[in-house]
């Protein structure tokens, strides 16, 4: 089969999609992968063909408006944000996605690339496969991301509900973007107004959920296309070697905790360090700070403190005694396999979702989102990740079986089993 990919966003965002090409590969198949400028060597160093597109997530995240609006967490701000900068990445992802499609037999894009996905699908009238990461397909057994806080009392219909009307906040939120891009580049016509999603149910194609169902179980009333593979993990290169200062590091005393919040930028990372050295003095340990986008700077830091930029996190993560992190669903999934508490601090989006379910499962305290973290909050939590005894057994507990899950092989296999239908 001949594969094209839309993996969009930061690198948590891509990785996993990185990860499955990677394995479809592999498989006999050829993959070609369209994303940012920024990740053609991440791309072809899995041996994956690259198509670049528009935009720097890195930057857009780091502006100044960006990064107000992801402090806040305000979902609905973010989106009407993300709004303006849409037009122009819009129109050169379908540009480039027309060209890179020709000849494809299979479209796989998540919820940042669905769109586009969809559209071109349709211009090329190949198959789409949804993959995702967080579950989007409306079921009674529990509530959308969006809507995680929703009183139980309201019940399963309040749960279906929740997941079209988060659907329709980020549908209406491109819609305008969408048809633009439909009219004026491949003369289609408009997407339904109530978007594509029941277009792309009649399909019959498999909708693949690349979480853990260690972490989600399978709602009980999907339809049988629907599948939950178990998390889509990207192996660090057989070549890289950590640097020789950070197994110093870790050699020289007691299991540090990690403390890391991915792509999410802070207006001020000056105030955000002061913030985490105070919770480090506090609790009297050790850490691991990575740099991120979030700005946090090296400046000053204690012997007690190693900062680095990027390790591989299936290699540094079992290695902690504690993992603090924004709640992304990769950084959630490598905390959880490591077998060792997560401490989340949820920015925005499906962030607060999964910091709920780190502690449903009682593997990490309760979410501090980020508005309200203080030294104090955050030193409270990590006390309790460091002490609880019952806690740290759970945890280990749920990271054995996330090891044990093949999410790679079986979405590979429902791909490819699905093909051979066609």
């Amino acid at each position: 089969m001949r594969i094209a990919i839309l993996a969009t966003g930061s690198r948590g965002d891509i990785e996993p999609y990185i990860a499955l090409g990677k394995a479809l590969k592999e498989n006999g198949n050829y993959v070609r992968v369209l994303s940012h400028q920024n990740f053609n060597q991440l791309v072809n160093s899995c041996g994956l063909e690259f198509w670049p597109i528009t935009g720097n997530v890195q930057e857009i995240a780091q502006s100044g408006e960006m990064s107000k609006r992801i402090e806040k967490g305000s979902f609905l701000s973010i989106i009407s944000q993300m709004k303006k900068d849409a037009k122009t990445q819009a129109i050169e992802a379908i540009k480039k996605g027309t060209d890179a499609c020709e000849g494809m037999d299979i479209i796989l894009a998540g919820l940042a690339g669905l769109f586009t996905g969809y559209t071109l699908a349709e211009k090329h009238n190949i198959p789409l496969t949804q993959a995702y990461y967080i579950p989007l397909t409306p079921t009674r057994s529990f509530p959308s991301f969006l809507f995680y806080k929703i009183p139980k009392w309201t019940g399963s219909l309040a749960n279906k509900l929740s997941f079209h009307i988060t659907r329709q906040i980020i549908w209406q939120g491109f819609r305008s973007v969408d048809n633009l891009t439909r009219k004026e580049i491949l003369n289609l016509e408009k997407a339904p107004f109530w978007g594509p999603y029941r277009n792309l149910s009649d399909k019959n194609q498999p909708v693949l959920y690349g979480y853990s169902p260690s972490l989600i179980p399978t709602a009980s009333d999907w339809d049988a296309n629907t599948h939950v593979t178990g998390f889509w993990f990207l192996q660090e290169p057989t070549d890289w070697k950590p640097p020789q200062e950070l197994l110093d590091f870790l050699e020289s005393g007691d299991h540090p905790i990690y403390i890391g919040f991915g792509s999410m930028s802070s207006k001020n990372p000056e105030e955000t360090t002061k913030l985490v050295l105070e919770a480090l003095k506090e609790t009297d340990q050790r850490a691991i700070v990575s740099s991120g986008w979030n700005g946090l700077t090296r400046k000053d830091l204690p012997s007690s403190v190693f900062m680095t930029d990027s390790v591989p996190s299936s290699w540094l993560f079992p290695k902690m005694a504690a993992i603090v992190h924004h709640g992304g669903a990769g950084t959630t999934h490598h905390g959880v396999r490591a077998g060792v508490p997560s401490i989340v601090i949820p920015f925005f989006a499906d962030q607060p979702f999964w910091g709920n379910r780190i502690k449903e499962l009682g593997v990490g305290p309760g979410p501090i989102p980020r508005k309200r973290l203080t030294a104090k909050r955050l030193a409270s939590a990590i006390s309790i990740a460091l002490t609880d005894i019952d806690m740290r057994r759970r945890a280990k507990d749920l990271g054995a079986k996330v090891r044990e899950e093949k999410g790679l092989e079986t979405a590979v296999k429902i791909i490819t089993d699905n093909s051979s239908k066609q």
